[in-house]
């Protein structure tokens, strides 16, 4: 076969020679600082990035992903334990609960920091390869019809057919449990020695009196303990209460010193993006603007200003967030406890700004492979709950709570 010869092109040689010109050119007009540009500036060890798919328990892989890294933290190693124990083991205390309150409190698949600690000291964990927990026939968790079924049933229960309690009705809660997503195990093996799921949670060597949780309202006082009015705080777990001041404090000193916090914040609101991997509270500021940009401004209508302050594109002022406006924005339901995750470090961006790297259950298909930056002021803003390592603690918010 012989190649085709090609006639010159006089205009071929010409873009030659103007290529390198064209380029520099266009890479002149792009900003570099496009969009938002993170430097991490502290990471700790963090196990790989999961999904919950479709199931509201983020509480279990939140909180499991951090007594995980306190394994690292600790040099135990990786581990990955089962979130699906957890759901598994923690659902029929609910439905007992909301039974012997007559349907008065909360029953559904969400949970608290707390209660992962409490399902463990009371019934042990398991590796996740012990016990996935996915329902036969699914890859990944999908449970909206088990708990639509576990509240019918726990709902007929209240009804009282029998006008009294039947000593197997929570023989049923097991059944539905064990069909969606399998029978507890007894004994297991793993790495060749065999536990029960007591065992291999003393084999852990996590000391669980350690955790701690903590929030920051004022409708309670503060360095005091209170119940959390949050619908899904079912077991009633009471959380340290301190100024919000110091409640950043506690995170930022917990990473400084290499631990890890379990986060509960509300991710409901305009400020979230997980497809752009960033949360802010956004603010304009016609004062700080140039002549210009505030012509601009003035003839938005409100509608295209707040379109313009959620664009995302790139970093921009944000609100000051005091304890009042925090305050508020939980009195008015505009912080919800929504979701909980794994904050795992800090970072900045390229104008200087300070954010807290934070490790989702969403799996991996999104920008940071399933991380996002929360800044400042969103945490100041929209953060329900935290649990830490109480070592975390700065020593006189420490002492001022009474914490040993």
């Amino acid at each position: 076969m012989r190649s085709k010869i090609r006639r010159f092109n006089p205009w071929f040689l010409l873009t030659v020679l103007l290529w390198p010109v064209l380029l520099n050119a266009q890479e002149e007009t792009k900003s570099p600082e496009e969009g938002y540009q993170f430097t991490i500036t502290k990471q700790l060890p963090a196990t790989p990035v999961e999904n919950q798919y479709r199931s509201s328990t983020c509480w279990s892989y939140s909180t499991l992903s951090f007594l995980e890294s306190e394994l690292l933290r600790m040099g135990k190693g990786e581990y990955n334990l089962s979130e699906m124990y957890i759901v598994r083991q923690a659902y029929p205390e609910k439905a007992d609960k909301y039974v012997r309150f007559h349907g008065n409190t909360e029953f559904g698949p969400g949970g608290e920091a707390h209660d992962v600690v409490n399902i463990i000291k009371k019934y042990g964990i398991v590796p996740d390869e012990t016990y996935p927990g996915l329902t036969p026939g699914e890859t990944k968790p999908v449970q909206s019809e088990m708990d639509d079924v576990l509240k019918a049933y726990v709902d007929v229960i209240i009804k009282d057919p029998n006008n009294k309690l039947t000593p197997v009705w929570l023989n049923g809660i097991d059944g539905v449990l064990d069909a969606y997503l399998g029978k507890v195990p007894e004994k297991f093996e793993y790495k060749g020695v065999e536990y029960t799921p007591q065992s291999f949670a003393g084999s852990l060597g996590l000391n669980l009196d350690d955790y701690v949780e903590l929030t920051s309202f004022t409708h309670h006082p503060f360095y005091e303990k209170f119940i959390l009015e949050v619908p899904d705080n079912w077991a009633f777990g009471e959380l340290y209460n301190i100024p919000l001041d110091d409640f950043i404090r506690v995170i930022d000193y917990s990473l400084d010193n290499g631990y890890t916090v379990a986060w509960g914040a509300d991710v409901s609101n305009k400020g979230f993006s997980w497809k752009n991997g960033v949360a802010i509270v956004p603010e304009a500021l016609p004062d700080k603007m140039t002549q210009e940009e505030k012509e601009k401004w003035e003839k938005m209508s409100d509608k295209e200003k707040e379109a313009d302050l959620y664009k995302f594109d790139k970093p921009g002022y944000e609100k000051t967030i005091t304890q009042e406006l925090h305050q508020t924005a939980f009195n008015d339901y505009d912080l919800t406890d929504d979701h909980g995750m794994h904050i795992t470090g800090l970072a900045k961006d390229q104008e200087g700004n300070n954010y807290y790297l934070v490790k989702n259950s969403w799996g991996t298909d999104q920008k940071y492979k399933g991380y996002f930056y929360a800044s400042v002021p969103y945490v100041r803003m929209y953060t329900m709950d935290i649990m830490v390592n109480k070592a975390a603690i700065p020593t006189d918010i420490k002492n001022r709570l009474g914490i040993k």
